[in-house]
């Protein structure tokens, strides 16, 4: 799945999260990050090969947008691990909750 591939790495997650507020130009985007320029270039063409991102040419700028049919995919593929998952997290908080309880019974004594 080049979805997850693409998404493995921080920046260009952090990239997809700002695109999804809506269409950004290539060098305002550059400009958000502490890499160079042909750094961001680089991770955009991860995401535009992933088919997360699409870009567009308005006369010297590039403008990217999020492309959210690959995100929906891989939504569609995590969708049976939710509820494994969330018994996991209920029983976790059950643990904590009973740990919460016994600490503040020990307290009290």
């Amino acid at each position: 799945m080049q979805t997850l591939g693409a998404l493995a790495d921080p920046t260009r997650r952090e990239i997809v999260a700002l695109l999804a507020g809506g269409e950004i130009a290539a060098g305002d985007l550059a400009r958000r990050f502490p890499v160079s320029r042909p750094a961001v270039s680089r991770h955009l063409r991860v995401l535009r090969e992933a088919g997360l991102v699409s870009a567009r040419v308005e006369g010297r700028r590039h403008l990217y947008a999020l492309e959210t049919a690959p995100l929906r995919e891989l939504d569609a593929w995590l969708e049976p691990y939710r509820d494994l998952w969330a018994r996991r997290l209920d029983a976790l908080d059950t643990e904590i909750a009973r740990g919460r309880r016994a600490a503040t019974r020990e307290e009290t004594r």
